[in-house]
């Protein structure tokens, strides 16, 4: 294998402008986190810790085998959205090991209205089933929930990706033999009360627990009975007498004890040891921000990039000098062997062409794939278009799109257009997928767009005899660069669930580690490829 070299100064003046813009760009972050992490604020969670329940991220910490790391996936969903009401989305997903098995839990926050579900709640919910079925996990639910928010209902009921859809999966995982766990813990109404009954075990909590289809207030209107939440939902019910439950709980603590005891006793989840031993690379991970140009217009020195990713910074090129704009070829990440796709200019016919062979060799070697997306999109003009680019392109995304190995995605710069398709966007199912705080993505770049607007409005008015002066032209792109600006950030895809995560590119290599070490206790999958164009 040849060595990676760095041939970046982290000494110079350049390097310490780029760790200061860097800087900057993680301050809307860190606050978006502590939103998250807050979750309905000071006054809610007094209220809640005042009924003597532990916080959502207590319940977790408690629930997960001690000094283990968790996974979170969504954490920025919903900020900025519902008027700032639902941050993280009222709910906390993620992946621990609990009792030695990786598990992937999934808890209401009650400090958010109440844990009722909004859209994002469900698309958040059910992106954490995916993750646990495409990597063989038992799911924990720590149910403290007052249902569907109603005023949003119809965004939340009907569809097929709505509410139903979390029902249908626990199903499904059951057969599949993935363990579904529930602690009721607080409230569990209307429809979420079919978490519960339809998980393999639950456990609820005395005098705290409750799980009915209608509550007292809808009995009361429906029938005219009068009936506390306990008498009509609460644990001594449901354990002596409806059997919708199956372990009686004490309390918090107890009901977490007892989900630890019934994960010990499944048999998915256990993670195998990596291959090889990790070796840490030859560069220091911490130095990436002062790789990270504080001109977005410039290039990652991609290759520097790789040196304090990769194990021991070993990399085995594929086709180095064809293609040369696609960085492919093989190494390892925490002693897990990977594939590397790494962007290094656009994508040309030749780079297309490169990756689907190289992706074709991966899977034939089951090894996983990493896609470092830094892409404006693939090469335009005349010359590209006579030469096939489409042909080519739609090759590399056949390949992506049909490989049956793990794939992981990073968007470590810009991440446009079909670029990021072929990239393997969240569209083509990564196993996880990332950004860094300073990366951007959408259909294309700002100013891009507002010069194709621009154009086209020029051309409908010469069609009316009329002119477009340079001083209008200017006019008419600036609010299309400021809204391509503010919904190209990371932080607009993370509260949108378009990424799993935004990270820090110093933790990237343990957040790849950590996706590797599961997906290698994965079933696996054969890969079947469509048909290339030639």
């Amino acid at each position: 294998m040849a060595i990676l070299s760095s041939r970046t100064r982290t000494d110079g003046k350049e390097f310490a402008a780029n760790v200061a813009a860097y800087a900057q760009l993680r301050v809307p972050l860190d606050a978006a986190r502590r939103r998250a992490i807050e979750g309905g604020g000071e006054r809610a969670r007094q209220t809640h810790l005042a009924r003597g329940k532990l916080l959502p991220r207590e319940r977790i910490n408690t629930l997960l085998d001690p000094a283990t790391p968790f996974l979170e996936i969504g954490q920025l969903a919903a900020d900025g959205l519902y008027d700032g009401q639902s941050p993280g989305a009222g709910m906390i997903t993620g992946i621990g090991m609990v009792s030695g098995r990786a598990c992937v839990v999934m808890a209401n926050d009650a400090t958010v209205k109440g844990g009722t579900y909004y859209p994002l709640t469900i698309k958040k919910q059910l992106r954490a089933q995916a993750v646990a079925r495409e990597n063989g996990l038992p799911c924990v639910y720590l149910v403290d929930s007052g249902g569907a928010y109603l005023p949003l209902q119809g965004d939340i009921f009907p569809d097929e990706h709505h509410f139903g859809k979390i029902f249908r999966n626990i199903a499904e995982m059951s057969a599949l033999g993935l363990k579904q766990v529930a602690a009721v813990l607080g409230a569990c109404t209307a429809g979420g009360a079919y978490i519960p009954a339809m998980c393999d075990e639950t456990v609820i909590v005395d005098q705290a627990g409750t799980i009915y289809l209608g509550g007292p207030q809808l009995v009361q209107a429906a029938t005219g009975e009068l009936v506390d939440a306990q008498a009509l939902g609460g644990a001594d019910i449901h354990t002596r007498l409806s059997g919708v439950a199956d372990h009686f709980a004490h309390d918090e603590l107890h009901a977490l004890a007892l989900v630890r005891d019934i994960v010990a006793r499944g048999k998915a989840g256990a993670l195998p040891a990596p291959p090889r031993i990790p070796v840490a690379p030859r560069h220091d991970p911490a130095e990436l921000p002062g790789l990270i140009p504080a001109n977005p217009k410039q290039a990652i020195p991609i290759r520097d990039v790789l040196a304090r990713l990769l194990d021991d910074s070993e990399f085995v090129a594929y086709r180095e000098r064809y293609g040369a704009s696609l960085i492919c070829g093989t190494g390892a990440i925490g002693g897990y062997p990977v594939g590397i796709l790494a962007n290094d200019g656009v994508l040309f016919g030749q780079s297309a062409q490169k990756a689907a062979n190289f992706i074709e060799l991966c899977c034939q070697e089951n090894i996983p794939l990493v896609f470092l997306h830094n892409i404006s999109g693939f090469m335009v003009g005349v010359q590209y278009e006579q030469g096939g680019i489409a042909k080519d392109g739609a090759k590399m995304v056949n390949a992506v799109a049909t490989a049956r190995v793990p794939k992981f995605s990073v968007v470590m710069g810009g991440s446009y257009g079909a670029g990021a398709y072929a990239m393997c966007g969240r569209a083509f199912g990564p196993r996880l997928m990332a950004m860094w705080p300073n990366a951007r993505t959408s259909v294309m770049g700002g100013e891009q767009a507002a010069t194709v607007l621009a154009l086209v409005r020029a051309e409908q008015l010469a069609r009316q005899g009329k002119t477009f002066s340079a001083e209008e032209a200017e006019a008419f792109k600036a609010p299309v660069r400021a809204v391509y600006d503010a919904e190209s950030t990371a932080l607009h895809a993370a509260s949108r669930l378009w990424v799993d995560s935004v990270i820090e590119p110093a933790d990237t290599r343990a957040w790849l580690t950590l996706g590797l070490a599961l997906a290698a206790g994965s079933p696996g999958e054969s890969t079947r490829f469509g048909v290339f164009r030639m």
